[in-house]
């Protein structure tokens, strides 16, 4: 897909990825809008925004200036802002401490709806990354 002129092709496999960069958070203006998977934005629920990886998948976020760390499930795109890595749901960024606009955080992969669903069922579809 293509935002702002820049090109993004979003994983389909499960490979490791732990990114160092900022992250930024969304909250009042989208929630109860349609995310990138379908889903309503709840920005109480524990989630998050990644240009690249499969929707859905889970990664710890941890916030190297206090040591907080938060796992989230990605379920919509973005941020499209060269220098950010992750956009968080308003709790999320709450409970990192990052909600005073920008932050650096390290994103570490945990697992994608595929490769969970691989392990536990061999006919398991490959549609929904």
């Amino acid at each position: 897909y293509v935002v702002f002129g820049r090109e993004y092709l979003p994983e389909k496999e499960f490979s490791a990825h732990r990114k160092q960069g900022t992250a930024s958070w969304y909250g009042r203006k989208f929630h109860g809008q349609r995310t990138w998977s379908g889903e309503i934005y709840d920005m109480y629920a524990m989630t998050a925004a990644h240009p690249i990886l499969p929707i859905p998948s889970y990664v710890r976020v941890t916030n190297p200036a206090n040591g907080k760390s938060v796992v989230v499930r990605i379920n919509d795109r973005g941020p499209f802002h060269s220098d950010r890595v992750i956009d968080l749901s308003y709790a999320a960024a709450a409970k990192l401490g990052v909600l005073r606009g920008v932050a650096p955080v390290e994103v570490r992969r945990l697992t994608s709806f595929a490769a969970s669903c691989r392990k536990a069922l061999p006919r398991c579809s490959k549609s929904r990354n």
